[in-house]
């Protein structure tokens, strides 16, 4: 696969893991693909916030599971290792991220935050997994990671907070 973006085209979502891979279109996006891709993932917690924990938990694993598989397979699909475009990722680690989150626009907004900035800022050790992973499983894992140091620090200010 080539290591240079290509140039994604509203074409690529006719194909369905694609489609699902690219955030619904948000990966599309020219600028900040990775942050519109966490957008999308706000309405879709809005909707599963009212689930009880273990099935919230239950469908926020299943998404990074699937994840996997279609980030790999989108990746196949562009030829393009974790093109920027491939969004899934950050769907699955804001999801995660909400986990037993309180209730509130703040904490929303507090949990997009937090991900985005160890999205972006990538410290140890999700730098050297965004590196040296390959395949669906390194798409995913740095945005895991990066989920439970954004989940560690909510929860964190939670317990002080409310």
């Amino acid at each position: 696969m080539s290591k240079y973006n290509r140039r994604l085209l509203l074409s690529d979502l006719k194909e369905p893991v694609n489609f699902f891979a690219l955030g619904f279109g948000a990966g599309l996006s020219k600028y900040a693909p990775g942050t519109m891709g966490t957008l999308v993932a706000v309405p879709l917690y809005l909707l599963l916030q009212p689930l009880s924990l273990a099935s919230y938990i239950a469908v926020a694993i299943a998404v990074t599971l699937v994840g996997i598989w279609l980030c790999d397979r989108s990746a196949k699909m562009l030829g393009v290792h974790d093109h920027p475009g491939i969004v899934w990722d950050e769907i699955a680690g804001y999801l995660l991220t909400m986990i037993a989150a309180p209730t509130g626009w703040q904490w929303i907004v507090l949990g997009f935050v937090l991900f985005r900035l160890f999205d972006i800022w990538k410290p140890w050790p999700i730098k050297v997994i965004d590196r040296q992973v390959e395949g669906g499983f390194g798409i995913m894992m740095d945005d895991v990671v990066a989920a439970l140091f954004a989940w560690g620090v909510l929860q964190l200010i939670a317990l002080f907070v409310v």
